[in-house]
């Protein structure tokens, strides 16, 4: 049986940058230590989960694939007004439910207030899931 996520890992270009983006927008705990190999790392906690961001020369599109955060509806407008005056791009759905934004590596974020979870678990309940 699968726990819940233990970390995920973003290869980024510039890990402290990245962390200080995240930890401006989100108010969050950024950590960094020198691991059993001697490879610094940077951690930053998103919600409960924790990011390794790894720094390594890579250029990425930007795709559809994205990391979705459950928040609350009033957080949408707080987080886009913040994105807004320090001149980052990010989309926000017409419904104003979901925001996704990019980091410098084109890694895509969304914050979603919708009711999807409960749409899913209720499908999966009728489905014996």
């Amino acid at each position: 049986m699968l726990g819940p996520i233990a970390h995920i890992a973003l290869i980024v270009q510039d890990p402290a940058r990245t962390a200080g983006f995240l930890r401006d927008l989100f108010e969050v705990p950024v950590l960094r230590r020198t691991d059993a190999d001697g490879h610094d790392e940077t951690f930053v906690r998103l919600g409960v989960t924790w990011f390794a961001l790894i720094g390594a020369d890579v250029r990425r599109e930007r795709t559809g694939d994205h990391i979705a955060f459950r928040v609350a509806r009033e957080t949408i407008p707080s987080i886009a007004d913040k994105l807004k005056s320090s001149g980052y791009e990010f989309i926000l759905s017409e419904s104003g439910t979901s925001l996704y934004f990019f980091d410098f590596d084109n890694h895509v974020f969304e914050l979603d207030s919708s009711d999807q979870e409960q749409e899913l678990n209720g499908l999966a309940a009728s489905s014996g899931v």
